[in-house]
């Protein structure tokens, strides 16, 4: 991919990584970003009851310079029983955002899911304390 932005900060363990910087304008990207975090936060894990963004499976969003979306994400298992059909859930969400060209989603397991990766927000939700 070309120049491109990732949504979220690196240094918190449930957002993905940062990509270098974009040709799209900042307030559009912005909005794309922000669309794309709601679009990913409105799919949910069937086993756990909190969203795939705040549990920490979504590692990467790349949007490059003609609005295409990479996503690289992973499961909380690799023999999780939805995972043939959640990167399609995914695939479906961020596409459905306005803007959005071609999507495309990567399931990777390295680094391998922890709980650790999960949100304070996930954490509460699933009574991980």
């Amino acid at each position: 991919m070309s120049d491109s932005q990732t949504s979220g900060d690196a240094a918190e363990p449930n957002m993905p990584s940062m990509g270098p910087a974009s040709a799209i304008p900042a307030a559009e990207l912005d909005r794309l970003t922000s669309d794309i975090v709601a679009a990913l936060k409105s799919v949910y894990d069937p086993e756990i009851p909190a969203d795939i963004y705040e549990i920490g499976l979504i590692y990467r969003v790349d949007i490059d310079d003609d609005r295409n979306v990479e996503v690289d994400m992973t499961l909380t298992a690799p023999g999780c029983p939805v995972a043939a059909e959640m990167p399609s859930w995914v695939e479906n969400a961020v596409s459905s955002v306005a803007g959005v060209g071609m999507v495309k989603v990567n399931m990777v397991f390295d680094p391998p899911w922890t709980p650790e990766r999960m949100s304070e927000e996930a954490k509460i939700a699933i009574n991980w304390y």
